[in-house]
């Protein structure tokens, strides 16, 4: 068995290592919006009562209308980990290509299915035994983002090859225009993920979308049972899909051009990210990492890339001065690096 994949999070294991109450942490490993959105009215019905197909229809109905997907009516799902699970169901012969370094889970659930994985680094490097290549655009973490052609140009590969093109949007609501959903009724073959928790900061809700062809879906939602997703998570995702978004979005761009000044500011290297979280290079990560813990501030590592950070969102002004405190305290001189 391939070993489990750190991710962010994990504030109540670093408290007990460095001490301090986990609430009283600043939390910022991972890339999820720090200001969830007010919770709309969810009808008593829909915790009371099994969800009925109605709750799903008018969920479908609002994801087509956010997401911009024409003809298409997205399948909601309980998270994207619950659909990239069964991925490896869809590939028949071939491997798997997976353009890294990326969201590792994809890697870890092709290869306990038993498929060949290849993770390459450029689509240059995809060859024709690729029955089903893997793209997040915008990439995690480094927001690599491959332009809308360029993921028609590949779709048509794959096409071409009899094979499936998948794109993991899951951080794609603040550049809607990067999308690939608006063409997706029209590019047989196509997988698109997206993630609902992420910009509406509602993570524990467990909700994505997924938007392909009918008969791909269909499949989907057959493995996935009955009742996959709840009653008061089709509820609060409709109501908030039909709502004005721009607000959300604004604030999320202003909370990361504040992250963005703190870091350049400390001297460190923003080396790429998205509108919700900053990949940071830098060859003295494990101190940077270990004074910050210090400081009962968390960031994420990679235990593949020695030399990367990523700092996510901090959710007000106050916790920019916490960050910003720690970045620029006296004990932070033995790891900062030269400017």
């Amino acid at each position: 068995m391939t070993d489990k994949i750190v991710h962010g999070g994990g504030i109540t294991e670093a408290a007990r290592q460095y001490g301090g109450r986990p609430e009283d942490w600043l939390d910022l490993s991972t890339g999820i919006n720090p200001n969830p959105v007010a919770l709309p009215e969810v009808p008593v019905s829909a915790w009371h009562r099994l969800p009925d197909q109605h709750l799903q229809e008018r969920a479908r109905e609002a994801a087509r209308g956010y997401y911009r997907s024409g003809d298409i009516l997205p399948l909601p799902v309980p998270g994207t980990q619950s659909v990239i699970q069964l991925l490896p169901r869809l590939v028949i012969g071939g491997s798997v290509a997976i353009l890294s370094p990326t969201y590792g889970e994809y890697a870890r659930a092709f290869t306990l299915a038993g498929l060949k994985v290849r993770q390459v680094s450029t689509i240059a490097d995809l060859t024709s035994d690729d029955r089903l290549v893997v793209v997040v655009n915008p990439n995690n973490p480094d927001g690599r983002m491959l332009p809308v052609d360029r993921l028609h140009d590949l779709h048509d590969r794959q096409r071409q090859l009899g094979g499936i093109l998948l794109v993991d949007e899951a951080f794609g609501d603040v550049e809607p225009e990067a999308s690939v959903a608006p063409y997706a009724a029209s590019m047989p073959g196509l997988i698109i993920f997206r993630s609902f928790g992420k910009f509406f900061g509602m993570a524990g809700l467990r909700l994505g979308f997924v938007i392909a062809e009918a008969s791909i879906m269909a499949r989907f939602e057959d493995w996935l049972g009955p009742w996959a997703v709840s009653g008061p998570a089709l509820s609060i995702a409709t109501s908030l899909m039909e709502s004005d978004t721009s607000a959300i979005r604004d604030r999320i761009l202003q909370r990361r051009l504040a992250l963005e000044r703190i870091l350049r500011h400390s001297g460190l290297h923003v080396a790429g990210g998205t509108a919700l979280f900053a990949l940071v290079a830098d060859e003295r990560t494990e101190g940077i990492y270990t004074h910050l813990c210090r400081h009962h501030i968390l960031v994420r590592k990679f235990d593949y890339a020695r030399n990367w950070l990523r700092f996510g969102l901090a959710p007000d002004e106050e916790a920019d001065r916490k960050l910003a405190g720690a970045l620029e305290s006296d004990d932070f001189r033995s790891v900062r690096p030269k400017i």
